[in-house]
């Protein structure tokens, strides 16, 4: 079942969400060779409690860390390490903030350094992939329309998108309804109605769509070991437009 949030509950959602992009502000300075995702994972978990929210990931189905730390081939659920970021690697960042029984949810792809223009190019279609997806969560249109203009672009530009993870509802829980591919068809799927507040994630991949799952049970790579990037914001639906809850 869809929880649709009235615009009061939108509110309520704010602050959760506005930590999140806080952290990522903050951790836009930090990222330069040298500086390892076990540093970034750890100035994070101690930003969310200077902020007053509490981390989420830690502990959730086991999972080690506070961020999901994913980098190059790594699509997501990485585990932060004490391995340096080089030049040239492609970080994917995803914190997830709980204040007051709100959850907020974002992702960001960060370039370490100089990276390879093939590298920049996927950086930049997968970030508009994302806001092409958001332009269209408007009250009437179908989950379709979001999910068709991030495929349609996606491999427009010579890329392909991840099906096998997925966006989802945010609430008072992580992980509410609707759960979905970045794939789909113009028009079809479930209606967009006002107070659905849901992430759009698109996670797009230099070569294969296809991942593997790593014998941890989390971290999910390219299954051809090329290059994969990810941008991701939750989003509210109202009568104005999509709210970008996580805007930074």
């Amino acid at each position: 079942m869809i929880i649709l949030k009235s615009p009061r509950e939108i509110e309520e959602m704010k602050p959760a969400n506005q930590i999140v992009a806080e952290c990522h502000r903050e951790v836009a300075k930090l990222i330069q060779p040298g500086i390892t995702t076990q540093e970034i994972n750890d100035f994070v978990a101690r930003h969310i409690v200077k902020l007053g929210g509490k981390q989420f990931t830690k502990g959730y189905n086991g999972f080690p860390a506070e961020t999901c730390a994913s980098v190059n081939d790594v699509v997501a659920h990485g585990f932060p390490s004490n391995r340096p970021l080089q030049d040239g690697d492609l970080l994917k960042l995803d914190i997830v903030v709980e204040y007051d029984g709100w959850f907020g949810d974002s992702c960001w792809c960060y370039a370490v350094g100089e990276i390879s223009p093939e590298a920049g190019k996927l950086m930049k279609v997968t970030k508009e992939c994302m806001e092409l997806g958001i332009a269209q969560a408007l009250p009437g249109n179908r989950l379709g329309d979001v999910t068709s203009a991030i495929q349609k672009h996606a491999e427009e530009g010579g890329f392909s998108v991840v099906r096998d993870l997925l966006g989802h509802g945010v609430g008072r829980s992580l992980h509410e309804e609707p759960n979905y591919e970045h794939i789909g068809v113009a028009g079809k799927g479930i209606r967009l109605k006002e107070g659905m507040v849901f992430t759009v994630e698109p996670m797009i991949n230099e070569g294969t769509f296809r991942i593997m799952i790593d014998d941890d049970g989390w971290t999910a790579r390219t299954a051809d070991g090329k290059l994969s990037a990810q941008f991701e914001h939750t989003i509210a639906v109202t009568a104005d437009g999509p709210l970008i809850l996580t805007a930074q």
